[in-house]
């Protein structure tokens, strides 16, 4: 299947995001792409709570998802919103970080809220508390397009590796990790996560990821690693999209899966143990 990763540098206003990211769909569309995957919050990236409150929505009234269903439909494609930032019903005011596989009719196909919460200083000065604005989700979601399964996640998830084997167990061949990746996080260990994930798993990685410093119409501005990674089941990296925003197009051959699987056979020979 022809497909296309979008390499987004989003601000904190989602309408103008959705007018960027709509062009670049498009683009992405007219050189090919049949499946096209956006990275993490693609409506809006803020370090504002109250900014958040003010701009988000809730997913009936998204104006972002609103419009990638109805571009979905026109392109007539399959499209991974990686994910979006919306409001919830919590009584605590938290929002969820959502994903959502839209098929080519407009329709939602599966969502998926983000598990694990990105809770880390990473150094003097740069703290991120995710939980603090987000509830985290509790269900791990495979969902079926043409002639492939794949498994759902978003970001800080690709550190843990239970998830990828729950999902890998459950018959996906592709895992996909739409980031907002920290720049500092990225250098030491972007390339080495994804990659481990594919190798363990004999599966595709798809990461379309947000890069840059984003624009901020109150608060601080944040920074991103960029370098959406397109990673075959065998563990090498067949696009690399650098720093810039844009959009890059793959072939995903799906039969690569099993023949990486029958190589190296490590789910089958999986085990379970006692202890420690």
């Amino acid at each position: 299947m022809k497909s296309a990763l979008l390499q987004l540098n989003v601000g904190d206003d989602p309408a103008a995001n959705l007018i960027e990211t709509t062009a670049l769909l498009r683009a992405a569309v007219a050189d090919g792409a049949q499946f096209v995957l956006t990275p993490e919050v693609t409506n809006c990236i803020s370090t504002n709570r109250d900014r958040q409150r003010a701009v988000l929505q809730d997913e009936a009234s998204d104006i972002t998802l609103a419009g990638l269903r109805a571009e979905a439909v026109t392109l007539g494609i399959w499209l991974l919103i990686g994910s979006l930032a919306v409001k919830t019903d919590d009584p605590d005011g938290r929002f969820a970080n959502r994903q959502f596989l839209i098929g080519p009719d407009g329709g939602i196909r599966a969502r998926y809220d983000k598990i694990h919460m990105f809770d880390v200083q990473i150094a003097e000065g740069e703290t991120y508390r995710e939980s603090a604005g987000y509830r985290p989700g509790r269900r791990a979601v495979v969902a079926d397009l043409p002639e492939l399964r794949l498994g759902m996640a978003i970001c800080y998830d690709m550190r843990f590796g239970h998830l990828s084997r729950a999902l890998v167990q459950a018959g996906a061949q592709v895992l996909v990790y739409p980031s907002a990746f920290s720049p500092v996080t990225g250098a030491a260990h972007w390339h080495s996560l994804l990659r481990a994930r594919a190798i363990e798993s004999g599966a595709w990685v798809l990461a379309p990821a947000q890069t840059g410093t984003h624009r901020a119409t109150s608060g601080p501005q944040r920074s991103t690693f960029g370098h959406s990674l397109v990673i075959d089941p065998w563990g090498d990296v067949v696009v690399d999209a650098g720093t810039d925003p844009g959009f890059r197009v793959f072939d995903l051959e799906i039969d690569r899966v099993a023949d990486a699987r029958r190589r190296i056979p490590a789910l089958e020979n999986a085990r379970e143990f006692d202890g420690p």
